[in-house]
């Protein structure tokens, strides 16, 4: 296991900058997700770590060596792709020994800790069998063996469960969080996959047009996203937001007219703000439906087995609404909605960047 640390990287392709001054301190056996929607550049991000791209400034540290202009051979990692990279003419077993040979590792040994590791990933009977003659499943779970035989110290994975349906994405991540358990190498993940950021990553790095917005256990980004673009892009449903204006008299919330309590966390930053706009934030699950001063009509109501999500359009705004799966709402009705002070979350109206919590 080994820290890394990335000081100040930029990357730029052509007139594309992918990668702009990105800072972060990944610890000892931590799992870090990279997450972010297409282009983003937490692919550029994870090749800079890997040493498959060169920074134009900025450094790589892993376990306390500066190893920026390193070959990837030398960094002491293992990497994952997306599309696995299995050679399609060796059997399962040379696959996973590939790297060992490589590095000059007897015979012996190759077959002791290629048979070490197929037992931890639950592949021992596949030993034999050519990666045509694998599900997309095991095919995964060879690549993982390949990377974590050479026993290195850093795991690098580039949205590695992309391929696989849903039901299989399910049963990896859970693989994936016991192999990180029971091996606790440090691992960096790169995924677009919210649902895969909070179930895998120990924190979490969203990525936006190449720069870090936040970087946090995901309990906390949920909860408290650092902007708008946060708050809409982790979650499904996104969080919700309204247009409001903080009452010039007794600093409380009008959203669309109706007054709502404000949080007295944000008592400071709403004294400042009295009389101007502000932008609020609550989840789906989070808005109240039956009692509450906010109205709106049913436009879509959505049953998802566990919950129920509605599509509510008041005067101004577009709310969706989580209820429980036997909620009676349905479209064309009409719906009282509150919004919790407890689980509101303000925004500057210009800047989009969370207000101050005292």
């Amino acid at each position: 296991m080994a820290e890394i640390r990335l000081e100040g990287l930029h990357k730029r392709f052509g007139r594309v900058v992918a990668v702009r001054d990105v800072s972060l301190e990944i610890r000892e056996g931590e799992f870090v997700v990279l997450l972010g929607p297409s282009g983003c550049g937490k692919t550029t991000v994870l090749r800079l770590v890997a040493g498959l791209e060169t920074p134009d400034r900025g450094r790589v540290w892993i376990g306390g060596r500066d190893v920026t202009r390193l070959p990837p051979g030398r960094r002491d990692l293992g990497m994952v792709f997306q599309s696995y990279a299995l050679f399609p003419h060796m059997r399962v077993f040379d696959n996973v020994a590939f790297g060992l040979r490589m590095r000059g590792v007897g015979v012996a040994e190759q077959r002791r800790r290629v048979e070490e590791v197929a037992e931890l990933l639950q592949i021992a009977d596949l030993l034999d069998r050519y990666p045509a003659q694998l599900s997309g499943g095991q095919r995964q779970r060879v690549a993982v063996a390949r990377a974590l035989v050479v026993r290195p110290q850093v795991l690098l994975m580039d949205e590695p469960l992309s391929n696989l349906d849903a039901l299989l994405r399910l049963h990896m991540r859970a693989e994936l969080k016991r192999l990180h358990r029971e091996v606790g190498s440090t691992t960096v993940y790169v995924t677009h996959d919210q649902v895969e950021a909070m179930s895998l990553g120990d924190r979490v790095a969203v990525l936006r047009e190449g720069q870090v917005v936040q970087f946090d256990t995901p309990t906390q980004i949920y909860d408290h996203p650092s902007d708008r673009f946060v708050g809409s892009f982790l979650g499904n449903p996104p969080m919700n937001f309204f247009q409001a204006t903080v009452d010039p008299e007794d600093g409380s919330l009008r959203v669309e007219g109706v007054k709502f309590p404000a949080p007295v966390a944000y008592a400071q930053a709403l004294a400042e703000r009295r009389g101007g706009p502000i932008l609020v934030g609550i989840r789906p699950e989070h808005v109240s439906v039956g009692t509450g001063p906010l109205r709106g009509e049913v436009l879509v109501a959505e049953p998802l087995g566990a919950q129920k999500l509605l599509t509510v359009r008041t005067a101004q705004h577009l709310v969706k609404v989580a209820v429980g799966p036997d909620h009676a709402a349905r479209p064309g009705e009409h719906v009282a909605l509150d919004l919790p002070e407890a689980h509101l979350r303000l925004m500057d109206a210009q800047t989009e960047r969370a207000l101050p919590r005292r």
